[in-house]
């Protein structure tokens, strides 16, 4: 059946949901940003500091890695911006956009510790971060679904996206 990769911006839910679908479909379930760090031994906010293409690359290669597999995978929000990573995904299985307002990532993520990219004002770095990476998501993916909701909620739909895709 193939990949069931879950894309979209920080907070938007990927994470969870990904694990209520994977235990749903009795599926595995993996985290491309808690791979990269399994497998470099480096953190996100230290790949982020110091070697943001390099990170890039291994999410690349995680990403690769497990194209094709029948398991649930949830992406790294910045996986969209690798063509390669975007082609791997679209041709292994379906792609899914969580697709959140950003007033909801706010609230989600708060003041967005551990997450490098939202600097001291996290309202505005994911309003820009949106709009850099929205035709990105865009193109990505081959279904849209609604990042609002109960990750339960999320889940459903999901699953009804990737069975009505099958």
């Amino acid at each position: 059946m193939g990949t069931l990769w879950l894309v979209g911006m920080m907070g938007s839910g990927k994470t969870t949901v990904a694990q209520i679908v994977a235990a749903s479909l009795n599926r595995p379930c993996v985290d491309t940003d808690t791979a990269v760090v399994a497998s470099t031994g480096r953190s996100i906010d230290d790949w982020f500091a110091t070697d943001v293409t390099g990170f890039r690359e291994a999410e690349r290669t995680a990403v690769l890695a497990v194209a094709g597999d029948d398991i649930v995978v949830a992406c790294g929000g910045g996986v969209v911006l690798d063509p390669d990573a975007v082609t791997a995904m679209r041709s292994s299985g379906l792609v899914v956009w969580l697709d959140a307002p950003v007033a909801e990532l706010v609230t989600r993520l708060g003041t967005g510790s551990g997450r490098p990219l939202l600097d001291d004002d996290p309202a505005n770095a994911l309003e820009r971060i949106r709009g850099e990476r929205l035709d990105d998501y865009r193109a990505a993916a081959h279904v849209v679904i609604s990042g609002s909701g109960t990750p339960e909620q999320v889940a459903e739909a999901v699953i009804a996206a990737w069975t009505g895709s099958s």
